[in-house]
């Protein structure tokens, strides 16, 4: 059954339009997206919001972690996203570094990512540290995106915890009666800042719940609960790309292991000369050939 006509499929996603999807009750999609190809599948999926984010690091580039991100690598992928994008609205991360250090820095280069990537939108992370970021880059007039809860960026002592069977994993954010306040009142801070929407990872349900209930800006989530005005995912992770298991989600397809298949197949095929076959080949007819055989038993002489 279709949720969506293909006439709304194919409008422009602009921000009016998400926050008329909010008001609605309609839910948001948003899916990362690293090159034309996979900016394409999403085009065409109709998904709203196709996200450059720094998990590209991690994801596309063999980075240890998104720290590693640079502005260039930010830039040459989100070109070749904006190659493949129409109709959903082109948002990308602020890497590591390109907004914490100054507001001016944030709003220089929150600028570049826009004139010169052809973002519409810019994300960044983090709480109160960053408002004066947001409120900036709003007031530059570059739509802006919060990022609330977990923060990959912000590694700070307490952004993890030791679980006996899964090692190191991320802290669940707005378990306690404290955290959950904070979430809430730092993202009505965003919400004010004129940030246009705000991504909530790793929050309790309940939290999550009470923030897309209470603010009027969408709030996307990941790891958080049905109760979010949508939800965002990493591509590699939902055609199940990746060799890791992820708490947060099931792949909606495993093609890593489809991906490897056919790799070992090719390569078996040119070790036992079956590839290429005759059909994979163009031959020069066979008068050209005896010419070019005359030319060169010629040459030897």
């Amino acid at each position: 059954m279709e949720l969506m006509s293909d006439k709304l499929k194919k409008e422009k996603i602009t921000i009016a339009r998400l926050q008329h999807k909010k008001r609605s009750g309609m839910k948001i999609s948003m899916l990362t997206a690293y090159d034309y190809p996979t900016a394409r599948l999403s085009e065409e999926a109709g998904v709203d919001i196709v996200f450059v984010g720094d998990s590209l690091g991690t994801n596309v580039l063999g980075y240890h972690s998104p720290h590693q991100v640079t502005m260039n690598d930010m830039l040459h992928h989100i070109r070749a996203v904006r190659r493949g994008v129409q109709s959903s609205f082109l948002l990308a991360d602020m890497p590591f570094l390109s907004y914490q250090s100054s507001t001016e820095k944030a709003v220089q280069n929150a600028g570049i990512l826009l004139q010169e990537g052809g973002v519409e939108g810019v994300k960044l992370e983090g709480g109160m540290p960053v408002l004066e970021r947001v409120e900036a880059i709003a007031k530059a007039g570059i739509p802006v995106m919060g990022h609330l809860g977990y923060n990959p960026q912000y590694q700070v002592p307490d952004a993890n915890v030791f679980n006996e069977e899964r090692g190191t994993i991320p802290k669940i954010q707005g378990k306690g009666p404290k955290g959950a306040v904070t979430l809430l009142e730092i993202g009505k801070r965003l919400q004010d800042a004129g940030a246009f929407a705000v991504v909530i990872e790793l929050v309790t349900v309940e939290v999550a719940s009470l923030m897309a209930e209470n603010l009027s800006i969408p709030v996307i989530g990941i790891g958080s609960g049905a109760k979010c005005d949508g939800q965002v995912l990493v591509f590699n992770d939902v055609i199940g790309l990746s060799e890791f298991e992820l708490s947060l989600l099931t792949p909606y397809t495993r093609t890593r292991e489809k991906w490897l298949e056919a790799i070992k197949c090719y390569r078996e095929s040119v070790e036992s000369e079956q590839f290429p076959a005759a059909k994979h080949c163009t031959n020069m007819a066979p008068d050209k050939f005896a010419v070019f055989q005359s030319i060169l038993k010629n040459r030897k002489k």
